[in-house]
């Protein structure tokens, strides 16, 4: 064997271009809808009879929305069911349902049912190519059979329309719209009123003025809160809770629109911080600052409860209180602002700011 014969070889032959030959596209097989026009026109029967059904699930979404009792039950798999729920849930559901099984069958059975192949492109996309795609787009709107089949496009419009009407009942029927009557009587009202004692929040014993001391602070609630129960109490209590403070009279800043809003020295605030609505009861005896424990807000309660730190955009609101016959602290009145966290429609003109008198 010559030279020549043992370096050839010893070298190994060039790598293919491919590793994998390019396989191409397979044979096309043609849809049972393409070759059978029985059963192509009994696909787009059955794609019109799905999208046709919707509108008459959503008139029975509405009428079963407004002509079932929501109290009526039934018994079914040993379990209790709500009527209106199951009824509501299951045509709005099945509407929803027959939607995406027409879109599927059309996508399957009566689009074009061509396959392609092309080269990579470059990810930046020049004139020439946004015109291809222009053009592209026209043809696949051609090939997807919408302006031969009409009522396939109808059918799909109408349906998803007609669903913003079950959407827009069920939205409806979240609470009462915020009118400023409908917030008066609800969010910006608790249950304290004139002559409401005020109580421990844990054994609910009444607090007596001369048993506070200097820089003691208690959580409290309203003496009526305890002849409430369920959803009502949790709401009352979610809106009432108070802290009681104690502080030396000559170290703090009454205004002169408070003066009786106090009983030596003892104030009163709602325990609900004005930014998002935490229960705040962090106390510094020193300062007379509350700390809300979630964003750090921070509240002076030596000068009314003005913000002295953190996101809250108010003053806490204070509870004017004095004292019975007996001796014990009860309310003056209702909270004179809304308590709780700030939003959009209430007036915040009533909130103490600094320097008010």
């Amino acid at each position: 064997m010559s030279e020549l014969d043992v370096r050839d070889a010893a070298t190994p032959p060039e790598p293919a271009a491919t590793p994998v030959p390019d396989p191409g596209l397979e044979e096309h097989v043609e849809r049972y809808t393409d070759v059978d026009d029985r059963a192509s026109r009994a696909t787009y029967r059955q794609i019109v009879a799905m999208l046709g059904a919707v509108p008459v699930l959503v008139v029975a979404f509405v009428v079963v929305y407004f002509a079932v009792p929501i109290s009526a039950e039934f018994a079914l798999f040993g379990t209790t069911w709500k009527a209106q729920h199951v009824l509501l849930g299951g045509t709005v559901g099945l509407a929803i349902l027959l939607i995406g099984m027409a879109l599927i069958q059309w996508a399957r059975l009566v689009m074009s049912d061509v396959e392609m192949s092309e080269e990579r492109h470059p990810a930046q996309t020049g004139p020439e190519a946004r015109a291809v795609l222009a053009a592209d787009t026209k043809a696949g709107v051609e090939e997807s059979g919408i302006k031969r089949r009409a009522l396939i496009g109808s059918g799909v419009a109408g349906g998803l329309g007609l669903l913003v009407v079950p959407a827009l009942l069920a939205l409806g029927d979240l609470g009462p719209w915020p009118t400023d009557a409908v917030r008066a009587k609800t969010i910006e009202k608790t249950i304290w009123a004139e002559g409401i004692r005020l109580v421990n929040d844990v054994n609910y014993l009444p607090l007596k003025a001369s048993e506070l001391v200097v820089g003691q602070l208690v959580n409290a609630e309203p003496e009526n809160l305890q002849a409430l129960h369920g959803s009502e109490y949790q709401i009352a209590k979610a809106k009432a809770a108070i802290i009681v403070v104690r502080m030396d009279p000559n170290s703090i800043r009454i205004p002169d629109s408070r003066k009786d809003w106090q009983v030596d020295g003892i104030l009163c605030y709602s325990k609900i911080c004005t930014h998002v609505g935490c229960p705040i009861s962090l106390w510094e005896q020193q300062s007379h600052h509350l700390l809300c424990p979630c964003h750090q807000s921070t509240f002076d309660l030596g000068n009314s409860g003005v913000v002295v730190f953190g996101p809250a955009a108010r003053s806490l609101p204070q509870l004017p209180i004095t004292t019975d016959a007996d001796g014990y602290l009860v309310a003056r009145s209702d909270f004179t602002v809304p308590v709780g966290p700030s939003f959009f429609e209430r007036d915040s003109s009533k909130d103490f700011k600094d320097g008010d008198n």
